[in-house]
């Protein structure tokens, strides 16, 4: 039987929705957009300013930015591709409103991150504290560009 995927991706400027959705087309899974309550300004975004929201709550490891929709059916789902913007070298907090949200026992995340200037970094690993341990994960890698050759070559190596 064929794993049922889903690609779950948060995206504040739109280049992760974007290989977000080029990743559901290669691997011929649902995409679904992790989207805040309350969408991210510009000054929201501001890494410079330590006063910004996005600021605040990367420096708060409590906070969970809400989420405006859920996944229908997360149990139909074998494997969950999830996808998010590098924040202060980890994913951003709604990630983790995402995986806190949801019983992940006896599947397989698979992270993948985009990022202006950093690597992966330990988001991966930080991520797994926020799931049970019946979950099977898979090496995060950094994905820039809806690049469909290699996001399949990607996809050979984890699915």
């Amino acid at each position: 039987m064929q794993k049922k995927i889903l690609v779950a991706v948060f995206s504040a400027s739109g280049v992760t929705k974007r290989v977000g959705e080029a990743i559901a087309r290669v691997s011929g899974g649902d995409f679904f957009e992790i989207e805040p309550i309350r969408s991210y300004s510009a000054a929201d975004l501001d890494w410079m300013n330590q006063n910004s929201r996005s600021s605040v709550e990367m420096k708060d490891p409590t906070a969970r930015p809400e989420i405006a929709k859920q996944v229908e059916d997360m149990d139909a789902y074998d494997t969950i591709i999830i996808g998010f913007p590098i924040w202060w070298g980890v994913a951003p907090r709604i990630i983790e409103t995402f995986l806190d949200s949801y019983d992940f026992s006896n599947k397989t995340i698979i992270p993948f991150c985009t990022s202006g200037g950093s690597g992966v970094g330990n988001s991966d690993t930080e991520l797994h504290k926020h799931v049970n341990n019946d979950v099977t994960w898979k090496k995060g890698v950094q994905i820039n560009r809806p690049d469909e050759a290699q996001i399949q070559t990607w996809l050979n190596d984890v699915l």
